[in-house]
């Protein structure tokens, strides 16, 4: 039986819960797991451990809307505990996980499997993500609601396409009487197959086959028109291109169930990265042009945008040291989230308050989880973090197994100093 924790109170904090609004200085007190109290000053209880935050910045613990593991199949790349080592080194508690795993998740006894796995490393809420289709193959509906029972908190085909339209009008009618979303890589398979890097003149000076940023715009105008008819909720994961976020920003206006994600190298690098057949840039979606990085940039500051993503995808060394063509696609990114976002605050185009809301309360809204906030009687989910301290990332000493970083060499302004899962500390720096 474990021990019951002691109380802890944080004092000296900048306390910042953007789902209220709070930013100001004082203290916060967690017992038995939960949020007790906080304010400008909090008397001490008996036995209570004491952190002194010296003035960094006490937030909700991130909620990381999607990221790829290894386990189970494919434990060479990453396991579910290293995943976990990393993402507390983030500030990252809760994270939800995409089903194209070796099973498939597209089994209730699969979610409930990597539910279990992530509780057990005691530092991460791993939600995982129901197949759509059966095998992700995007054929056959998976059984939503057996899915949903055994935990399953949305549904997708991961980093496929559901291409047919049929299935995806299936899967919209679905998930609505469920009371879920379907979660689209938005890219037109038949467009994108065998390309490696957006189509335009730096593919063609490289000899890189193209993607057609179209991909992506055509995918999206397609399942927006099936959400209109189905009346079915669709969240896009990484848009990328302006297009597609005009689409999206118009679709909502029109007030149809559409939401969507971006990921850190969208909105901090462009297709110049890949350089000299750089593969550990090579990601999906590809990197896109400066206009299209500038245009997510102007999303998240209007709101267009509902939430960062990790998109972590974790590749073994040998999947990253080949041709960049034959390379596989994907980045890790789970150390790098809060950093990497904080480049935009740091830049002028979110305040901290806008950044932080697109990582903890505007996701966990989505998901409809009670994490994400600093609510009396709320989980003792929490991230110290000191939005100046500098720190470069570096493939090969990044936490966890996964290093194939696209931020390699990369300085940031913003290190995590400490994360508690349920008031217990999991990660001091």
């Amino acid at each position: 039986m474990m021990t019951p924790m002691p109380d802890t109170l944080f004092v000296n904090a900048r306390l910042l819960d953007p789902a209220t609004g709070l930013d100001a200085p004082g203290s916060l007190l967690v017992s038995r797991g939960v949020i007790a109290d906080h304010g400008g000053s909090l008397g001490q209880p008996d036995a209570a451990e004491v952190v002194d935050c010296a003035g960094a910045v006490l937030a909700p613990g991130l909620v990381d809307l999607r990221a790829a593991l290894g386990e189970p199949g494919a434990e060479y790349r990453e396991t579910i505990e290293s995943a976990a080592q990393a993402a507390a080194a983030g500030g990252i508690t809760t994270l939800c996980a995409l089903p194209e795993t070796q099973p498939v998740l597209d089994d209730p006894a699969l979610v409930q499997f990597v539910r279990s796995k992530g509780e057990a490393t005691g530092s991460l809420s791993i939600l995982p993500y129901g197949a759509a289709t059966k095998g992700c193959a995007g054929q056959e509906m998976a059984e939503f609601g057996l899915l949903k029972e055994a935990g399953a908190v949305a549904f997708t085909d991961g980093t496929r396409a559901i291409a047919s339209a049929r299935a995806m009008r299936l899967a919209l009618s679905y998930a609505r009487a469920f009371g879920s979303f379907i979660v689209q890589h938005p890219e037109e398979p038949s467009l994108a197959r065998g390309g490696a890097a957006t189509e335009g003149e730096l593919a063609t000076r490289l000899g890189l086959p193209g993607i057609p940023p179209a991909a992506e715009s055509m995918m999206v105008a397609r399942d927006i028109a099936l959400a209109r008819l189905t009346g079915g909720h669709v969240h896009f994961a990484h848009v990328s291109t302006a297009e597609a976020l005009e689409l999206i920003r118009r679709a909502k206006a029109e007030g149809l169930r559409v939401t969507c994600d971006t990921a850190p190298p969208y909105f901090d690098l462009n297709e110049t990265a890949i350089g000299d057949f750089r593969t550990y840039a090579k990601l999906s979606p590809p990197l896109r042009r400066e206009a299209d990085r500038l245009a997510v940039v102007a999303a998240l500051a209007d709101g267009t945008i509902d939430a960062i993503a990790s998109d972590h995808q974790p590749a073994d060394p040998d999947d990253k040291r080949l041709p960049f063509a034959q390379a596989s696609a994907g980045g890790t990114g789970l150390a790098t989230l809060l950093g990497i976002t904080l480049a935009r605050v740091h830049g002028g185009d979110l305040s901290l308050g806008a950044a932080l809301a697109l990582l903890t309360c505007r996701p966990a809204d989505l998901l409809g989880l009670p994490v994400g906030r600093l609510e009396r009687g709320a989980p003792a989910d929490l991230v110290l973090f000191h939005p100046e301290r500098a720190w470069k990332v570096e493939s090969g000493k990044l936490p966890g197994k996964a290093q194939n970083s696209p931020f390699d060499g990369r300085a940031l302004e913003g290190k995590v100093l400490g994360t508690w899962k349920a008031g217990r500390r999991v990660f001091g720096a």
